[in-house]
């Protein structure tokens, strides 16, 4: 097994006088081959909500039952037995693939873990990697007991000041779960580089993550560098809807791998940010995409090509 770090974005950094050719995908005879892709990275990270939930069905058990312990409906036990089925389908490419494993992760809250359970059923233990409890992935904090009207004049509020920075009395904003799903990711690439998962370089790793709406999108947002403003446009995901992280052949994470341009367009993905997961799927590890605009244009008015261009414009900006 290749020695090696990785970066926040799940990118291996490996001193050239360790590459082997025997777990990455490189031709070693090639005198320009690409970046090895070690196999000890995941192929897929796949991001699932949870099941259709009491409090899902009716607003009016959070005013009586704590957040973490709404349990699934009998209709969010099928879902999630369902979603198992549809996400071993996905990691096994239906059934055609043997050398893979999965490891899992799931919040603490009682309709996450009763979706792992369910989904559990799909999979047989020498599949299993393993499994843990992150609080970090937890559901955004609304504050204690929710009461049902002055619930719905806050989030008619939040909707005002907007998604992400709004922070609910005595609770969590979306910038809060940023915070804490960031620290979570940080962890997660420790567990990778320092092979806690016990995972064998001959299999593909499959991580899936069992968490809440909002938890995924922030995870998303942090994992491709979105902005807030991209943030504010995004969908929430539909109970045991998941979304599929999966390796490139060039070395890059993308979305566009697995999922269609018109799914994410549903998303709410914008035409720019799809484009960008579209070029994610082919690029070569660590490369650059100057194609998008939110990397540079969406934080400055002009930039000029060199520092002989556009001179006497960039000097007249100061004088403005």
């Amino acid at each position: 097994m290749i020695n090696s770090t990785v970066d926040d974005n799940g990118h291996a950094q490996i001193p050239d006088h360790q590459h082997r050719c025997h777990c990455c995908h490189f031709d070693s005879h090639n005198n320009n081959p690409q970046k090895p892709i070690p196999k000890c990275l995941p192929k897929r990270i796949i991001l699932v909500r949870h099941g259709e939930s009491e409090g899902n069905r009716d607003d009016a058990m959070y005013t009586v039952t704590p957040d973490y312990r709404i349990p699934l409906t009998p209709k969010g036990i099928g879902q999630a037995k369902e979603a198992g089925s549809r996400i071993f389908d996905v990691i096994s490419d239906n059934g055609t693939s043997d050398n893979w494993k999965v490891y899992f992760y799931v919040s603490p809250y009682v309709r996450t873990r009763s979706t792992l359970r369910e989904m559990g059923r799909a999979f047989s233990r020498r599949r299993v990697l393993g499994v843990r409890e992150e609080c970090r992935i937890r559901e955004q904090d609304f504050g204690n007991f929710q009461v049902a009207e002055r619930m719905k004049v806050i989030k008619e509020t939040r909707e005002r000041f907007g998604r992400f920075f709004y922070r609910f009395p005595e609770g969590e904003s979306a910038a809060d779960v940023y915070d804490r799903v960031s620290s979570f990711l940080e962890s997660l690439w420790r567990d990778i580089d320092m092979n806690r998962l016990h995972h064998d370089p001959n299999d593909d790793l499959n991580l899936v993550i069992i968490s809440h709406g909002l938890a995924s999108r922030v995870f998303l947002m942090k994992w491709f560098k979105w902005t807030v403003e991209q943030f504010e446009y995004l969908n929430n995901l539909g109970n045991c809807e998941f979304r599929v992280i999966q390796l490139g052949l060039g070395g890059e994470y993308s979305l566009a791998v697995h999922h269609t341009e018109e799914e994410m367009l549903e998303w709410g993905l914008s035409p720019e940010m799809i484009s960008d997961q579209k070029w994610r799927a082919h690029a070569n590890r660590s490369s650059w995409n100057d194609k998008c605009p939110w990397y540079l244009d969406a934080f400055f008015d002009h930039l000029a090509n060199s520092d002989d261009d556009d001179y006497d414009e960039v000097k007249s900006n100061f004088s403005d």
